[in-house]
């Protein structure tokens, strides 16, 4: 592909993102304790994925399942389950992923968690709030470990923290501009905006991430955002990659929407 300088000047563009041949993937942004909307929204994925029954359909969580919303347990038990027959499935994790998985290993050091949303995961396992001191904490971190199903506890423990498909590198919060991506350090993958979100130059591959809200789904010339804030807003997103296609499918009606590019 080629465009022009602005002194007139031919310059050579980057080749668009192409997903591997005979593959179809489907994105899930941050659910946050919405399965009300990941229920209906998985339903349309499957449905999309039965029409093409010749492809490699892979199914895509970037993580951040838990907090905010009010039903971290029941979207926890849904993605503990295998995934329909005609999906493959890869789950990331998130940082409140991480968050949760570190109060429950020291509650004193994780106590941040609670902050930011890991009361409302609580009060889905039907855990009090705690007291805000260390017996308190203890406390609670007890009653969650003892709530909390072992699926649900082995499905965190495996989250992965980066996947990458074709030129696509899917992760929760980003990477680090500049760092090869053998290097980058698993608390940017999961945490990073700044530098990351305004960089303008290419990365060695388009990356995908959630983490960060957006009000649709956010396409830059180096990065993808698929973060549309469901627990507040009421709309989790679907980035669907096919070769250079890009299109979107929510929790609104209508089949996959083409994105621009």
């Amino acid at each position: 592909m080629w465009g022009w300088m602005t002194d007139g000047r031919r310059t050579a563009r980057p080749e668009p993102a192409r997903a591997p041949e005979e593959m179809r993937l489907y994105v899930v942004g941050d659910i946050h304790g919405r399965a009300d909307l990941l229920e209906p929204l998985q339903a349309r994925i499957e449905a999309d994925a039965a029409r093409y029954p010749d492809r490699d359909r892979w199914l895509i969580y970037l993580g951040d399942y838990v907090d905010r919303g009010p039903q971290s347990r029941e979207v926890l038990e849904c993605l503990s389950r295998p995934p329909a027959a005609a999906l493959n499935r890869c789950c990331l994790m998130g940082n409140h992923e991480q968050a949760m998985l570190g109060f429950l290993a020291d509650p004193l050091a994780g106590a941040h968690w609670l902050e930011f949303g890991g009361l409302a995961t609580l009060s889905s396992y039907q855990v009090a709030p705690p007291t805000p001191d260390a017996d308190g904490l203890l406390e609670a971190a007890a009653a969650l470990r003892a709530a909390l199903p072992a699926h649900h506890l082995a499905f965190l423990e495996q989250l992965e923290l980066s996947r990458r498909f074709g030129d696509y590198l899917f992760v929760h919060a980003g990477i680090r501009p500049g760092v090869p991506l053998e290097a980058q350090a698993p608390q940017d993958l999961l945490w990073i905006r700044e530098p990351f979100l305004s960089a303008r130059k290419p990365h060695p591959l388009m990356v995908v991430h959630g983490h960060h809200v957006s009000v649709a789904v956010d396409v830059r010339a180096n990065r993808i955002g698929v973060d549309t804030g469901a627990y507040a807003t009421g709309r989790l997103s679907c980035l669907v990659l096919e070769g250079t296609g890009r299109w979107l499918l929510d929790t609104r009606e209508g089949g996959p929407r083409p994105l621009p590019d």
